[in-house]
């Protein structure tokens, strides 16, 4: 086994991805695959998560956000950059080292059906990571643990003899939240663990979380599409683009303020619950799909639908998070709140106001770089 490489940092960091990439090969050909491209679905991420907190991470489907989180807890193996876990560099560890680490990072998967075996009990799902992990070995205290865990997520302990089509999607993410606590985690990766649920039954599972956050001083890292979702239950929030951050900033400042016109053209299609205030409103409708990942733009991957879009820099250098400069808002702009905009002190000030955007073609030649079978390394695991 690698021995473990440390790294200084921050004592209430527990979590920094530096300039994470995660490229999954196109390949082509009948008798001899020949790589003719790659996706890029996770491309220079740089983040932290802080002991204790909840870091919402939104952007639209395609961005790259599921593929952050899996990379991160390398289900997927990185192309570059490096995850620094409570100051040890996961990208040094290999076999038993990496399994021991994994204990204290779990992930709570998208869709709750799909991610439970069918053939297995809701016992059998719980004891397996305890049993890998020796945690609990006699059948006394594993079962004490079985009832303490489904008590917690709010499941009758009945459940343990059932099966995981036996119950509604809720409850289903109630085991899935169970079976990830199992191994008593540090860090908790939810991918989207609300969105395939009703909206009375998301509200239950996201105070669910929250309790359990409470009680367990858990570490949150939320993926979501769903702004209301991430503004519920997140201290921090950060807007990921073509598998890149474009803003990071407070919960709370971000939906106040947001500085990157991608966040302005996503908060302003949510809509509010007054007329007034929403006939009111500046609405942004962005032209164009999002860009294929195989072929990225250069510079800025926003400025093929970008309304403040500017002849220069804006397509020929990529921006990178910083914090804005002499700006003059009628209020300071925090110092935890970053954006990756050339123009974003022009555009806050009110100098640069939004212009139409006209959607191009597309080049048939990308659309057949788009074309990739299901598989492992597929564009499927983009999303």
């Amino acid at each position: 086994m690698t021995a473990a490489a440390t790294t200084p940092s921050e004592p209430d960091v527990l979590l920094s991805v530096e300039g994470l990439q995660v490229h999954f090969p196109i390949t082509r050909g009948v008798l001899l695959d020949r790589v003719v491209g790659h996706v890029h679905a996770v491309d220079g991420v740089d983040l932290a998560v802080r002991r204790g907190e909840t870091y919402g991470l939104v952007g639209e489907s395609g961005c790259g956000k599921s593929t952050l989180g899996r990379g991160i807890l390398r289900l997927v193996e990185p192309t570059g950059g490096r995850v620094v876990f409570d100051g040890t560099d996961l990208s040094t560890l290999k076999g038993e080292g990496l399994r021991t680490a994994r204990r204290r990072m779990q992930m709570v998967f998208q869709d709750p059906l799909s991610s439970l075996d069918p053939r297995q009990s809701v016992e059998s799902l719980l004891t397996e990571g305890m049993k890998a992990h020796g945690l609990h070995p006699g059948p006394g205290q594993r079962h004490a643990r079985l009832r303490s865990l489904l008590s917690s997520v709010g499941l009758p302990t009945t459940a343990l003899s059932k099966y995981p089509h036996e119950f509604s999607g809720g409850q289903r993410q109630r085991i899935g939240i169970a079976r990830a606590l199992t191994v008593e985690p540090d860090l908790l990766v939810a991918d989207e663990p609300v969105s395939a649920l009703d909206v009375s039954v998301q509200a239950q599972v996201l105070n669910l979380l929250e309790d359990l956050q409470a009680e367990l001083g858990l570490t949150y890292l939320v993926i979501a599409h769903d702004l209301a979702v991430v503004r519920h239950i997140s201290d921090r929030i950060g807007v990921m683009y073509l598998g890149g951050l474009v803003e990071e900033a407070p919960a709370g400042e971000l939906y106040r303020e947001p500085l990157h016109p991608y966040t302005r053209a996503l908060l302003s299609a949510v809509p509010v619950p007054d007329p007034v205030v929403e006939d009111s409103r500046q609405q942004i409708l962005l032209a164009g799909d999002l860009p294929s990942p195989a072929d990225p733009p250069t510079g800025c991957r926003f400025h093929t639908r970008c309304p403040w879009k500017q002849p220069t820099r804006c397509d020929t250098e990529r921006p990178q998070l910083r914090v804005l400069d002499g700006v003059d808002s009628g209020h300071p702009v925090p110092a935890g709140h970053t954006v990756a905009c050339h123009h974003a002190e022009r555009i806050l000030s009110g100098e640069l106001q939004p212009h139409a955007v006209v959607a191009e073609a597309t080049d048939p030649a990308e659309l057949q770089l788009r074309e990739v079978p299901d598989g492992p390394g597929s564009v499927n695991e983009v999303v």
